[in-house]
């Protein structure tokens, strides 16, 4: 009798590990690493541990909307073995400054796929002028604050891209007062403050950092036109002590198109590799230029083969599928 008690209660113990790890294996990203913290120069999970995710940027808003749908969003984690996406809202060029309601729809779409599918998601305000539409900014980003305060999995990204202006007298102030109205509604959640020079002089901003409890500092790169330079600016500012985010890269030259330069895109992964940097490649759309993870016709749905994606998709996607979910 005590035999069989004993081996009865080994089977239950077997059958409760088991469960368990298929139970972490269902886990989403966010359910296992939880809130993202600025920690030092690395951004952290829930339980400090540095964290690296990789995934997809989609193009402008109000140009390749058609992407901006749930189905996308559940194929590029299930095909594409994304962790991390990034909603870029149009600003100017009939986007939000033209059509709010219309360009803000389009990102809760996209948010609110991602958190169902428990994806982190960055709500990017995609502009080369933002010191130029403060006000606008401060308006959407306290509805998005307001609507997504509660969820873990939001990144807010105040700036995509700023020109060469200067840090300290214009974007920095900027950041602060889209901050301060971030925080009144969303304490926690993390920010990605975008730098000078189409977000590359990371080292401008690592000299005088934001007093923010939560602030990433964003770095973009081309492959085919930012190579060494701009890794060491990268690297003067992590070891100044500030985190970084790449929320936007690509495979090709900076105008979007050229050769796929596979050889400077893997030295960039190594590098992300390295410093535990999280990225999103430009861009979800089939518009005509080699940047595009996609050929043009490609479905607004998800579901593509092979033989509709470009090398650069193709480039990122393997790599996506050697990093553990």
């Amino acid at each position: 009798m005590k035999k069989s008690q004993h081996t009865s209660l080994f089977i239950l113990m077997i059958m409760t590990i088991l469960m368990s790890c298929k139970s972490t294996d269902r886990a989403t990203i966010v359910d296992r690493s939880g809130q993202l913290q600025a920690k030092g120069n690395r951004i952290v999970d829930r339980n400090g541990t540095p964290i690296q995710l990789y995934g997809m940027s989609f193009f402008w808003s109000q140009w390749m909307g058609k992407y901006y749908n749930a189905e996308t969003v559940s194929w590029l984690k299930q095909d594409w073995n994304c962790t991390i996406l990034r909603a870029a809202m149009g600003i100017e060029g009939g986007g939000y400054l033209q059509n709010p309601a219309r360009e803000e729809q389009k990102i809760i779409t996209v948010v609110d796929a991602a958190i169902a599918n428990g994806l982190y998601v960055i709500i990017d305000w995609h502009d080369h002028h933002g010191e130029n539409h403060l006000q606008e900014s401060k308006t959407f980003f306290a509805s998005m604050a307001k609507r997504y305060g509660g969820y873990p999995n939001v990144i807010y990204e105040l700036y995509n891209e700023p020109l060469q202006v200067s840090w300290s007298k214009v974007l920095k102030p900027y950041h602060e007062a889209v901050i301060d109205t971030i925080r009144k509604y969303d304490t926690k959640n993390l920010i990605v403050c975008g730098t000078p020079n189409w977000s590359q002089w990371v080292d401008s901003a690592a000299l005088d950092p934001i007093k923010d409890s939560n602030v990433a500092y964003t770095l973009h790169f081309y492959a085919g036109t930012h190579k060494q330079e701009l890794r060491d600016r990268a690297k003067f500012a992590l070891d100044r002590g500030i985190a970084l985010m790449v929320t936007e890269y690509g495979t090709t030259d900076a105008n979007g198109n050229g050769a796929v330069d596979t050889e400077e895109t893997e030295r960039w992964f190594a590098f992300m590799d390295e410093y535990k940097l999280s990225g999103c490649n430009w861009s979800v759309a089939d518009k005509n230029e080699s940047s595009a993870a996609l050929k043009p016709g490609a479905a607004p749905s998800g579901g593509w083969s092979e033989d509709m994606i470009n090398p650069s998709g193709l480039l990122v996607r393997s790599k996506h599928k050697r990093q553990k979910q």
